[in-house]
C-alpha cells in the first residue's frame, strides 16, 4: 500500500511529477499604478516548464514585449508603463508539466483596484423639526475592493456617534432623532479605497434643526430594515452582520435575541450601540431567524431576519495527497468534500478530463475516488481534482508517482536532542524509500529493538519516550529497510537537569535612601547556559544605575518610593526555565543620630566549598562596616608551589556578596585572602584559607610571538616567548619545535627545548620559507595544536644587478631610470629596494670633467622606475642601480649615459660700471657660471630712473656672445639709470643681473673704490659719519654735498653681527666752490603742474560761492522735493547699508541720488555719485534760477546701464533698496 506524502516528501533529487509550490489567489485584485506580478511557482524532477492560458486561450508570452516571464519560474511580471493595467484584467491559469505529468493552478481572476470620484452634484440644505428622525444618504461610487465609509467634519474631525446618531453598514448617517445641536454645515461622508489608499469625499450637507413647532415623544419605528421581518443569506465560514436602527423618542434601545436558539457567545459581538449583531465564522448551525428589539418608554417595536447559510465547497479531510507507489502496490487517492447545496466532484489526468485520457486498466474512477491497482513503471501523473457548486469551487492536483527506491533516512545523521528530565523525549527518523520502509530502533548496544514501555514508536517512524529519565541519554540508531535496502542513521539524546531556583528573594521592607539585595540562587545543568532575567511588576526592569543585576542577585541603591512593587526573577536556559517573586515595601527612613566612620573590619571564616579541577567556591563573613557599607572585597591568592610569599589579584565582587567562584589553574597550590573596601578604605587583609592544591594537567597554551628569522645565511632561528609558571598547568614543562619547508612536499623535523625561548636550525638554503610550530608539553601531556607562522632562513647578498638600465630624459633637469626588476631568487632575502647612483662625468660645453660627486637614491619595495631629479642643463650624466635586501647591497648594473638638453643660462657673474662721463658710460660684465647651454648673446635693457623712484622708458640693446663690455653714449646727465643684462641659449633668456649708476653731475664726485670690497659707505662731516650703502658696486655718487666744504670718506666691510668692521683708508674729498647751473623754473614740469592745481582750485572756489548765493530761495526742483519727499525714507549709509538721520540743514543735503557720508562732506574716493556722474562729459546745466538740473536729465552712460532711468519722483523705501543693490 502507497504511503502519503504529508510523512513522506519526495526528495527532489528523484524523477517525480510537478507540484505547484506557490500561485497568486483566485481573486486577485491589483493596483494599476505598479507592475502586475501573476505568481506560479512548481518544483519536480525535471524541473517543469511552463505555459499560461488568458480567458480559456492560450497566451502567447513571446508576442506580448510588456509580458515577460521569470527564468527557471512561472511567474509573469507585466510591464505597465506602456499599456493600462485594464488592458490585462482576465482570467489566467498556468500549467506546470515535466514528462511524469501535469499541474495546473486555479482560475485568477485579474481584477484591477478602483477609487472612482463622487459624482458632482449640488446638495440643498435640509431643514427638520426638532425630535423627527433623519438619514444622512452616503451612497459613494461603487469601487473594487468596496470603500471603508466614515463621517467627518470640515477640521477632519470625526463626527461623534451614539445610541441615537449612527451609522449603518451601507454608510448611511441615521439620527434616532434631531436635536438643535445637530445643526452644522459640515457633515461631510469621506470613502477610503484601501488598496490604493485614496479618500475620496462627498459634498459636505448642510443640516438645520428648527424648534418652532418641536415633535412630541413617539414609539420606536424601524428606519431600517423595512417591514416586519428580512431574510438574509451568507457563506459558511464568513461574517454574518445585521443591523437594526430605529427612530423613536426618547432614543430607542436595541437588543438582539435568537428565535430558535442560543447566539454562539464567543462569536458574537455587538456594535455601533447594540445596533449591529456580528458573528464570525459562520456555520450551518447559525442559520434561523434572528430578532432585533427596539424600545422606549413609550413602547418597542420587532424585526425579524431569516438568515440562511449556504456553503462554498470545503474540504472534509483536506485536499487529494501525493501517493508514492512501488511497482505493483495498489493505492487510493481521495477528494473528500462538502457544500451547500452539495457539490459536483470532476477528475481530470494532466490537465485533461479524465473521462478523455488513455485508458488505463489500473485506474478505477469511483466518484470522488480513485483507485490504483498493481501499478507500473510510467504510470506517474497529475490528477486534478474539481469540486464545484453556485457559490465556489476547489482545485486540487496531486501526482501518483510510481518509483522503485531503496530507504534513506532524511533526519540528518547524528542530530543531537536535549530535553529535560521528567519531560517528553521525541527522535525523529524521516525517511523515504518505495515500497515504503520499515523503522525499527535501537540503543547503545543494539541488543534489542526499542518497543513497548517506556518507548513509542509513531508510524512516520519517530520515537517517543513519554517521561525522559537520565539513563534515557545515549546513542540511537533508527534503521530503514525495504526490498531494496537497508539505511542506518545515529542520534543522540542528551536528558538534562531541569533549572529550579533554590533560594528565593524574600519580602523587603527597607527604609527609603537605604540598599536592598534580592537574591535568587539556581540549580541548573551545567552543560546549558543560564540567563537570568529580573522583570517588576511584570514589566522590565527601570533603566537605572541604582539597579545592578549580577548573576544571582538584584541589588537596588538609594532605594526611592518608585522602587516599591513587586520583582521576579527568571532563570531561562535553552530548553527551561524558571521563576520566583518577592515584594519591596520603601518606607520613611527614620532619623539617625551623627556616626563614626572607619575602616571595615576584615572578613573572617573563609571556606572553600564545591572544589572542582578548575574551579572552587569561596565563601567568608563579613567584618563590621563601621557605619560604612562595602563597596567590594577584593581576594587575593598566593601560589606557595611557584612563588611563595607574593599575593596577586585575582577578582573582585561587590560588597553585598559573601561567594564568589573562582576560576583556577592546574599545578597551583592556592591560598585566598580576602579584603573589604568602604569608602574609608581597604580592611586588614582576613586571615588565610586552607591550602587548595589543583590537579596538574596538560598546557592549555602554547607560546606566542613564534617567529623564524637567519642570523646567517645558512641558518634559520626559530623563537617564541615562552610560557609562564602559572601557565606551565604541570612540572616538566618544555617545548616540541617543528619545522619544515614550505611548499615542499616534506616532513616535519621536530625537536624538544626546554629552558630556552629559541631553537638554531643550521645548515639551510639561503633565504627560504619555513613552517613553523610551537608547541608546549609537560609531564601530563601537550597543549593544544599550535598555529603554523611563516619564517625565513637567513638572508644573503644579491648575487645579480639590474638588467636592461635605461635613462629617459624628461627635460633638462628631469630623467626618468628604467630598469627591469632582479629576479626573487636572485635576491636571496627580503627585497628591500633599489639604490640608484648617479654623477656628472662633464658639462657638455667644457673639456675638463668636473669633480666626481656621486648622488644616490633610494626606492623602496619591488620597483622598476624612478626620477632623477634637479639635473644640470647640458650635462653628461651616468647611472647605475643596484637591488638590496636586508643583508645588504648586491652587484652595480653596468653605467649608463645620458645627456641632458640646453636649459636658459644662469645670470652672468658680474656687472661693473666704468668710466662713467655726463652723457655716457661703460659696462664691463663676467659670463654666467653656469652656461647650461651654449651661450648665443646678452640683451641689455635699462631705463632712467627720477627721485621719486618712478622708472622711465626702457631702452633694449642686444650684444653677441663674445662681448663682455660695451659703452653707453648719449645719456643724461645728472640722471640715475638701471641697467638689467641677461644671457641667452636656444632655450631662452635666463635671469637677469641688475646695476644702478648716475652719470656724473657736477654736484657731487664720483669716487671709484675698485681697491675695496666692502658694502657700506660712511661720510664724515663735523665729526659726524653718515652712512651710505653701496649695495655691492665699485662706485658710488655722493648727492647733497655743499660747495666749498671737505668731507671725509672711508669704505667699511661688515660682516656678521659677531664679526669686527673693517675700515679703509679715509680718502679726503673737497667740494669745489663753483655756480651751480641754472635752470629756467618756468621750463620744469613740477612748476608747471603746481600752477595748474591752482587754477583749478580757485575756479571751484568760485562755482561754491556761486551757488551759495542762490540757495536763498526755492527753486523748481527743491519745491518738487519738498512736495514728494516720503517722510519715511531715509538716506542709507553706503558702508553697513543701515539707514541714517535725514538732515533738513540746506548746507548738506546732498544733490539727490549722491550718497553722502555721515560727517556731511563728499569724497570722491567714498562714493560713486559726484557732479560728474550726472552729465554727458560738460552738459551738466543750470535752470535759469540757477539750481542745478543735471541730476534729473542726462547720466552718464555707465550709470544708465548699472541703474536704469531716474524719474523725477522721490524715490520709495523699495526703490530705494533696489538702487542700493544695483550698488553692491
Amino acid at each position: 500500500m502507497g504511503h502519503l506524502a504529508t510523512a513522506l516528501e519526495v526528495p527532489l533529487d528523484l524523477p517525480q511529477p510537478p507540484t505547484i509550490t506557490h500561485q497568486s489567489p483566485k481573486d486577485y485584485i491589483i493596483d494599476p499604478r505598479e507592475n502586475i506580478i501573476i505568481h506560479c511557482e512548481a518544483k519536480g524532477k525535471p524541473h517543469p516548464s511552463f505555459s499560461w492560458t488568458r480567458n480559456g486561450t492560450h497566451f502567447d508570452i513571446d508576442q506580448d514585449s510588456n509580458v515577460i516571464m521569470r527564468p527557471h519560474s512561472g511567474t509573469l511580471v507585466v510591464d505597465i508603463s506602456r499599456e493600462k493595467a485594464e488592458h490585462y484584467e482576465g482570467v489566467y491559469q498556468c500549467t506546470a508539466r515535466n514528462k511524469h505529468g501535469t499541474a495546473v493552478s486555479n482560475n485568477i481572476v485579474v481584477r484591477q483596484s478602483r477609487s472612482p470620484l463622487w459624482s458632482k452634484e449640488k446638495i440643498k440644505p435640509i431643514v427638520v423639526q426638532e425630535g423627527v428622525s433623519l438619514v444622512l444618504p452616503c451612497r459613494p461610487p461603487a469601487g473594487l475592493p468596496p470603500p471603508i465609509i466614515f463621517w467627518m467634519d470640515n477640521n477632519f474631525q470625526r463626527l461623534p456617534q451614539s445610541s441615537r446618531v449612527s451609522q449603518s453598514l451601507n454608510g448611511d448617517l441615521y439620527f434616532s432623532n434631531v436635536l438643535r445641536e445637530d445643526s452644522r454645515n459640515d457633515y461631510i461622508c469621506y470613502a477610503r479605497f484601501p488598496h490604493t489608499q485614496t479618500i475620496q469625499q462627498k459634498q459636505p450637507i448642510t443640516v438645520k434643526v428648527l424648534n418652532q413647532d418641536p415633535m412630541d415623544e413617539r414609539r420606536p419605528t424601524f428606519l431600517i430594515p423595512s417591514g416586519s421581518s428580512s431574510s438574509k443569506m451568507v457563506l459558511r465560514g464568513q461574517v454574518l452582520e445585521m443591523e437594526c436602527i430605529a427612530g423613536g423618542l426618547p432614543t430607542p434601545e436595541i437588543s438582539w435575541t435568537k428565535v430558535s436558539g442560543d447566539l454562539p457567545a464567543k462569536r458574537t459581538s455587538f456594535l455601533h450601540y447594540q445596533k449591529t449583531l456580528r458573528i464570525v465564522n459562520v456555520s450551518e448551525s447559525d442559520a434561523g431567524d434572528y430578532r432585533c428589539t427596539a424600545r422606549n418608554r413609550l413602547g418597542s417595536v420587532h424585526h425579524t431576519i431569516r438568515v440562511a447559510v449556504k456553503a462554498a465547497p470545503y474540504w472534509i479531510s483536506g485536499p487529494s495527497r501525493n501517493l508514492v507507489l512501488a511497482p505493483g502496490e495498489n493505492g487510493v487517492l481521495t477528494c473528500r468534500a462538502s457544500g451547500t447545496p452539495k457539490p459536483s466532484i470532476t477528475w481530470a489526468m494532466n490537465g485533461i478530463p479524465i473521462e478523455n485520457s488513455p485508458n488505463d486498466v489500473s485506474r478505477k474512477v469511483e466518484d470522488d475516488t480513485i483507485i490504483f491497482t498493481d501499478v507500473q513503471i510510467g504510470s506517474s501523473a497529475v490528477y486534478q481534482c474539481n469540486v464545484s457548486n453556485d457559490y465556489g469551487y476547489l482545485l486540487s492536483n496531486a501526482f501518483v508517482n510510481v518509483l522503485s527506491e531503496p530507504p534513506r533516512v532524511l533526519t540528518p545523521a547524528n542530530k543531537v536532542y536535549q530535553v529535560i528530565k521528567n519531560h517528553p523525549a521525541l527522535i525523529d527518523c524521516a525517511s523515504f524509500g518505495s515500497p515504503i520502509p520499515k523503522i525499527t530502533w535501537f540503543k547503545d548496544s543494539r541488543s534489542s529493538t526499542l518497543d513497548g514501555e517506556p518507548y513509542i514508536k509513531h508510524d512516520n517512524g519517530t520515537l517517543e519516550i513519554h517521561i525522559a529519565q537520565a539513563e534515557h541519554s545515549g546513542k540511537y540508531t533508527c534503521v530503514a529497510r525495504n526490498i531494496l535496502g537497508i539505511y542506518e542513521n545515529h542520534i543522540y539524546l542528551e536528558v538534562k537537569e531541569p533549572t529550579r531556583i533554590l533560594k528565593q528573594p524574600e519580602y523587603k521592607v527597607v527604609q527609603r535612601g537605604k540598599s536592598v539585595v534580592f537574591e535568587c540562587k539556581v540549580k541548573h545543568d551545567p552543560s546549558l547556559i543560564p540567563t537570568m532575567t529580573w522583570l517588576k511588576d511584570d514589566g522590565e526592569l527601570p533603566d537605572d544605575e541604582r539597579l545592578i543585576v549580577d548573576s544571582d542577585s538584584l541589588t537596588i541603591n538609594d532605594v526611592t518610593e518608585n522602587d516599591a512593587g513587586v520583582y521576579t526573577c527568571i532563570m531561562n536556559t535553552t530548553l527551561d526555565h524558571d521563576s520566583a517573586s518577592a515584594e519591596l515595601t520603601v518606607v520613611e527612613a527614620t532619623p539617625t543620630p551623627a556616626v563614626a566612620y572607619e575602616k571595615p573590619d576584615p572578613p573572617t571564616d573563609l571556606e572553600l566549598t564545591d572544589k572542582k579541577k578548575r574551579s572552587v567556591q569561596l565563601t567568608w563573613t563579613p567584618g563590621d562596616e563601621h557605619n560604612s557599607p562595602i563597596k567590594k572585597f577584593l581576594i587575593q591568592y598566593e601560589d606557595s608551589l611557584h612563588n611563595r610569599g607574593h599575593w596577586h589579584n585575582l577578582t573582585e565582587v561587590p560588597g553585598t556578596k559573601t561567594t564568589a567562584h573562582l576560576k583556577l589553574s592546574p599545578y597551583v597550590h592556592y591560598t585566598f585572602r580576602v579584603l573589604a573596601l568602604n569608602a574609608m578604605g581597604f580592611s586588614r587583609p582576613s586571615f588565610p584559607s586552607k591550602v587548595y592544591k589543583t590537579e596538574a594537567a596538560a598546557p592549555d597554551e602554547n607560546p606566542t610571538g613564534v617567529q623564524g628569522f637567519g642570523t646567517e645565511h645558512d641558518n634559520l632561528v626559530i623563537s617564541w616567548k615562552p610560557l609562564s609558571g602559572l601557565q606551565s598547568n604541570g612540572p616538566g614543562l618544555h617545548y616540541r619545535v617543528m619545522w619544515r619547508q614550505k611548499a615542499v612536499d616534506s616532513e616535519w623535523t621536530t625537536v624538544t627545548v626546554a629552558n630556552n625561548s629559541k631553537f638554531v636550525v643550521s645548515g639551510t638554503p639561503t633565504f627560504v620559507p619555513y613552517e613553523i610550530k610551537v608547541q608546549a608539553v609537560n609531564d601530563h601531556g601537550a597543549g593544544p595544536d599550535p598555529a603554523i607562522a611563516i619564517g625565513y632562513s637567513g638572508e644573503d647578498f644579491p648575487v645579480a644587478a639590474p638588467e636592461n638600465v635605461q635613462a629617459v630624459v624628461l627635460n633638462s633637469t628631469l630623467a626618468e631610470v628604467h630598469w627591469d626588476p632582479v629576479p626573487h631568487r636572485l635576491v636571496r632575502g627580503h627585497l628591500k629596494g633599489y639604490k640608484v647612483t648617479y654623477w656628472r662625468k662633464n658639462n657638455i660645453h667644457k673639456h675638463n670633467p668636473y669633480h666626481t660627486e656621486k648622488l644616490f637614491l633610494v626606492f623602496s619595495g619591488n620597483h622598476s622606475h624612478g626620477m632623477l631629479p634637479g639635473l644640470h642643463p647640458f650635462t653628461l650624466y651616468s647611472v647605475n642601480v643596484r637591488v638590496f635586501n636586508g643583508k645588504g647591497d648586491g652587484p652595480v648594473s653596468s653605467d649608463q649615459h645620458f645627456e641632458t638638453p640646453e636649459g636658459v643660462p644662469g645670470a652672468p657673474t658680474s656687472l661693473v660700471v666704468t668710466n662713467s662721463n655726463q652723457d655716457s658710460l661703460t659696462l664691463e660684465w663676467s659670463p654666467p657660471h653656469d652656461h647650461n647651454g651654449r651661450i648665443t648673446g646678452y640683451t641689455l635693457k635699462y631705463q632712467p630712473v627720477n627721485n621719486s623712484n618712478e622708472l622711465g622708458p626702457v631702452e633694449e640693446l642686444a650684444l653677441l656672445a663674445n662681448e663682455t663690455s660695451v659703452t653707453l653714449p648719449n645719456l643724461k646727465y645728472s640722471t640715475r639709470y638701471k641697467f638689467y643684462l641677461n644671457a641667452k641659449t636656444v632655450r631662452g633668456a635666463g635671469p637677469a643681473i641688475s646695476q644702478e649708476t648716475v652719470t656724473i653731475m657736477d654736484e657731487g664726485k664720483s669716487t671709484n673704490a675698485d681697491n675695496l670690497k666692502e658694502n657700506n659707505l660712511i661720510l664724515d662731516v663735523s665729526s659726524e659719519w653718515q652712512k651710505e650703502p653701496v649695495n655691492g658696486s665699485q662706485n658710488v655718487t655722493l648727492k647733497g654735498l655743499k660747495g666749498g666744504l671737505s668731507y671725509r670718506v672711508r669704505l667699511v666691510a661688515k660682516g656678521h653681527h659677531d664679526q669686527p668692521l673693517h675700515h679703509s683708508e679715509e680718502l679726503l674729498v673737497t667740494v669745489p666752490a663753483v655756480a651751480s647751473r641754472q635752470v629756467d623754473i618756468a621750463t620744469q614740469g613740477w612748476f608747471i603742474g603746481l600752477m595748474c592745481a591752482i587754477a583749478l582750485l580757485i575756479l571751484i572756489l568760485l562755482i561754491i560761492c556761486f551757488i551759495q548765493r542762490n540757495k536763498g530761495g526755492k527753486y523748481p526742483v527743491k519745491e518738487k522735493e519738498d512736495a514728494h519727499t516720503d517722510p519715511e525714507f531715509q538716506p542709507m549709509k553706503e558702508d553697513d547699508c543701515t539707514f541714517v538721520e535725514y538732515s533738513d540743514n540746506e548746507d548738506h543735503k546732498p544733490l539727490k541720488g549722491s550718497r553722502t557720508p555721515s560727517n556731511g562732506t563728499v569724497k570722491r574716493e567714498d562714493s560713486d555719485d559726484s557732479l560728474v556722474d550726472y552729465g554727458e562729459g560738460g552738459d551738466g546745466q543750470f535752470n535759469e534760477d540757477g539750481s542745478f538740473i543735471g541730476q534729473y536729465s542726462g547720466k552718464s552712460a555707465s550709470r544708465d546701464t548699472a541703474e536704469g532711468h531716474e524719474s523725477s519722483e522721490a524715490p520709495s523705501p523699495i526703490t530705494a533698496m533696489n538702487s542700493l543693490n544695483s550698488f553692491v
